[in-house]
Formats: structure tokens, C-alpha cells, sequence
């Protein structure tokens, strides 16, 4: 120990505020456990990434590009509307009062618990101890019993791309424009590319989205992706699959195609969107006797467990990096911290893309089931032959149900459509339950609505179809 440097005696710590941290803060109050939360923006970092620049920010502004470019569509369907102006400024006020609110929410929850929050960077430099850091003044030192690791993730960097926040940016600057540019360049053609060029195009800049995978959404197979590239092609977006950027020089990106040649693609502002790197670079991971992976991820069992006394969670964790799956770990990581038997084992973790149509997975697809050695088949229903995708203008999709062939036993879904993101957690619930077809089809759904999906691709697997003609009821054959 250096000499004066007197650590304070803190029993459970947490560091990072975020849907993991902030969590688990809440979850060891409640056993008991007396906590000191830590995070680098103090209150305002709570909620994390997703509540400040991330998860709440991208969904309200994708709800509010929807509906502006929505608008046009619903002359033939009786309503006539003059031009929508779409105000950022504006937009940007209201976004900040959302989050604001959801914040301070999280802020109360954790005051009526009882928990400290602390601004500072924590780092490890004992098994049982760190310095949290604030300011320019010296480091205070804490001593835990206890510690959850939920330091989250940032955006990824392109070296041949550097971000400077005004002409290249990442997802963070594009949730903080004021204007709609006149044109984009995404680079990057998974999830958040997507949501993000969908958004700027339906504001009505002209985007170009790069993605050097033979397709978009590559993370999710080729067939689900069909429709949200039709979508895409609709909303006159340029999709450049099999395409990667060589290098960029302050006014236009080089990139080169699939066939090898080189061209040049202009744009206002380049959006650089190829993922996230957890926050595991500056920890001290070296102090606990722990080294993060090539990627950066700390390696944890089932409990969640770094060392007996330390906890990692979240998006520096293995696995999706989603603020659900945190949330979840974040449970178990303080139960067995406190000498609770659990362990983080789900069946599922649901992934949803707030693209257009949306896209909502679960469980496994039919080559991963095959692969694991599953007799697996699939059963399809349309989006189409639902009254109430009709009555949305909305009948682009599917739903596609992924069982074992002999006893009907649900072992995932893939759905594509309208309010796919809030359908698939039936699917979820159905997967860790081991429901199978006959308790989906026997379960009556409400009509007319979109859950009716479920019960009618349970129905084509049972080849007793209802709202489509037996012939195209082939439960042998993925959706395309």
C-alpha cells in the first residue's frame, strides 16, 4: 500500500451505471448488501449507453422518421397531410427531456435502495481493491468485499476512417444532429447501420450503406434480411454488399467492390457503424491476475464470476451485447456474490432490429439446430395473410418457427414484420418453457392482431394450415 493511501471500506461495489450496473446496485440493496455505484459520468451516467446515447435515443428517432415518411402513405387510405417538416432542433430538446426522465427515474430507484453513486473512473489495483479517479485532484481508494465489473462498450473504430465527430461519425454523433444532411455513407451494414441508415433516408438524405459481407444484417442470416433489403431498395438506398473502404480523404471514401475495383463515394457525412469494443482496455484487469480475450471480452462461467469475489456482466462479457442480457446477468452475478445459488444458462436471449420491416430472433435458427444435432424443421406463415398486418399497409415478413420434427418442441423463431420487436418475446417464453406446436396453435390468440402469427405457423407445422391454402404450407421450407 502506498503510503497515505487510506482505502475506504466499501461491501458490495459496482462499477458502471448502466441496464447491468444499475441493476445489480438494485438487486444486492435488496439482499441486504450495502452499495457503492461508480461510474465515469456519475448520475448522468445512469441508464448507460442505452439510455443516453444508445437504445432510447436511436428508437426515438427511427419512431420519428417512420412516422414523418408514413405520412405519405396514408392518402389512399383516406388521410391527406400536407409536407411533414421534420425540426432536429426541436427533436433534440424533447430526446434530451426523454432521457433526462428516464435517468432521473433510475436515479430515485436507486436512492430509495439506499445506494451511493459516485463519480470517478474505477480502476483495479489490488484483488480486493481500486482507485476511483475524478477530476484533477488525487485518487480515492476503495476496498470491496464484492465487485460486478459493467464498464459497457463504446463504437468501434475504422482505421482507415478516423472519427472526428463533425464530417466522420459514429452512432453517438448521428443521435446528436440538429439537421438532416443531404447525403451518407454507412459504413457498416449490421444492426445498428441499418436502424441508422433507414432513419436518415426516410428524413430524406440520400445514403449509401457499404457493408463488406456478401449481404446485410449478416449476423442474422440471408433470408431475413430479403425484405429489409426490398425495403431498403423502396426508400432508394444504395446498398453496396461484398464492399470495403481502403481509405478516406477528408471529402469522399474510397472503397472497393466485390469484383476487386476501386471507386470513390461522396458524402456530407460518413457514419461509421462496424460495431463495439467493451470497456475492458483501462480496468487493471493486470491487478486481478486477469487478462481480457483478443476482443476484449472477459471470459465468465455460468455464475458470472471473474475471481471468487469479482463479477464481470454485459457487453465485456461473451455473448450479444444487449441491454436485456445484462439486465439478466446482472441478477445472477449479485446472487452468487451474496452465496445465492444461480447461474446464467437461458435457452434464448432475444435479439430485435428496429430496422424496416423490423426483425426479431430467438433461440436457434434451422441450420444451428440441425448443427447441434436436432431433427429440425421449420413452419412459415406470411406476414401478408394477417388482417392485421393489412390494416397497417404493412405485409412485408414472416413468421417462422424452428421445432423438432417429432414431438413439436419449439426451439426457436425468426420473426420479420411490424412490431417484431414486442411480438418475439412470446417466442422467448415459449423456448425456455419447451412449449411445442400444439401449445402454441391450442393457445387462442386475440384477432385481429399480429401475435396471431404464432399460433398460425404452429398451425402449418402441424400441416393443419388455416389462413393459407395447404399448398404453400410447407413446414419443410424456410421462409424466404
Amino acid at each position: 500500500m502506498v503510503v497515505g493511501e487510506m482505502p475506504e471500506g466499501v461491501d458490495l461495489l459496482v462499477v458502471g451505471g448502466g441496464p447491468g450496473g444499475y441493476v445489480a446496485a438494485l438487486h444486492a440493496a435488496r439482499r441486504g448488501r450495502s452499495v457503492l455505484l461508480v461510474d465515469a459520468a456519475g448520475e448522468r451516467g445512469l441508464g448507460g449507453i442505452c439510455v443516453s446515447v444508445g437504445c432510447i435515443p436511436s428508437k426515438a428517432l427511427i419512431e420519428l422518421a417512420g412516422t414523418a415518411h408514413g405520412l405519405g402513405d396514408w392518402a389512399e387510405r383516406g388521410l391527406s397531410v400536407p409536407r411533414a417538416d421534420v425540426d432536429l432542433v426541436a427533436f433534440q430538446v424533447w430526446k434530451e427531456r426523454l432521457v433526462d426522465g428516464l435517468r432521473s427515474g433510475v436515479g430515485r430507484l436507486l436512492d430509495q435502495a439506499g445506494v451511493e453513486v459516485r463519480q470517478g473512473r474505477f480502476r483495479f489495483t489490488r484483488r480486493d481493491q481500486g482507485a476511483v479517479e475524478s477530476g484533477a485532484g488525487p485518487p480515492s481508494h476503495v476496498q470491496f468485499r464484492s465487485c460486478v465489473l459493467a464498464t459497457g462498450s463504446r463504437p468501434a473504430e475504422l482505421p482507415p476512417v478516423p472519427r472526428d465527430g463533425v464530417r466522420v461519425l459514429d452512432s453517438t454523433d448521428v443521435l446528436a444532429l440538429d439537421q438532416v444532411p443531404e447525403s451518407v455513407a454507412v459504413v457498416g451494414g449490421g444492426y445498428v447501420g441499418i436502424e441508422l441508415g433507414t432513419a436518415l433516408a426516410k428524413l430524406g438524405a440520400r445514403v449509401t450503406i457499404v457493408e463488406p459481407a456478401d449481404g446485410i444484417l449478416p449476423a442474422f442470416g440471408g433470408q431475413i434480411a430479403v425484405p429489409v433489403a426490398r425495403r431498403l431498395a423502396r426508400l432508394g438506398v444504395d446498398v453496396r454488399t461484398g464492399t470495403t473502404v481502403v481509405a478516406d480523404d477528408g471529402e469522399r471514401l474510397t472503397v472497393r467492390g466485390p469484383a476487386g475495383a476501386e471507386e470513390w463515394l461522396d458524402g456530407d457525412r460518413v457514419v461509421v457503424a462496424v460495431g463495439r469494443m467493451p470497456n475492458t482496455d483501462d480496468v487493471g484487469l493486470d491487478a486481478l491476475g486477469v487478462t481480457a480475450g483478443a476482443d476484449g471480452l472477459l471470459a465468465v462461467g455460468q455464475d458470472r464470476l471473474l475471481t471468487p469475489s469479482v463479477a464481470a456482466i454485459g457487453d465485456i462479457t461473451p455473448g450479444p451485447a444487449l441491454a436485456h442480457k445484462a439486465t439478466a446477468e446482472a441478477r445472477v452475478a449479485v446472487d452468487v456474490l451474496c452465496g445465492v445459488a444461480n447461474a446464467f444458462d437461458p435457452s434464448a436471449v432475444p435479439a430485435v432490429v428496429f430496422s424496416d420491416p423490423e426483425v426479431a430472433t430467438v433461440g436457434l435458427s434451422l441450420d444451428e439446430a440441425r448443427a447441434q444435432g436436432y431433427d429440425a424443421e421449420v413452419a412459415s406463415f406470411p406476414t401478408s395473410a394477417l388482417g392485421r398486418a393489412r390494416t397497417l399497409a404493412e405485409d412485408a415478413g414472416f413468421t417462422q418457427l424452428v421445432y423438432v420434427r417429432t414431438d413439436g418442441m419449439l426451439l426457436g423463431a425468426q420473426l420479420v414484420g411490424p412490431h417484431a420487436s414486442d411480438l418475439v418475446a412470446e417466442a422467448a417464453l415459449a423456448v425456455e418453457m419447451r412449449a411445442n406446436l400444439e401449445d402454441l396453435a391450442e393457445t387462442i390468440h386475440p384477432h385481429p392482431t399480429m401475435s396471431e402469427s404464432f399460433m398460425e405457423a404452429a398451425l402449418v407445422g402441424l400441416g393443419t394450415p388455416v389462413h393459407i391454402a395447404a399448398g404453400r404450407a410447407g413446414s419443410r421450407r424456410a421462409a424466404g
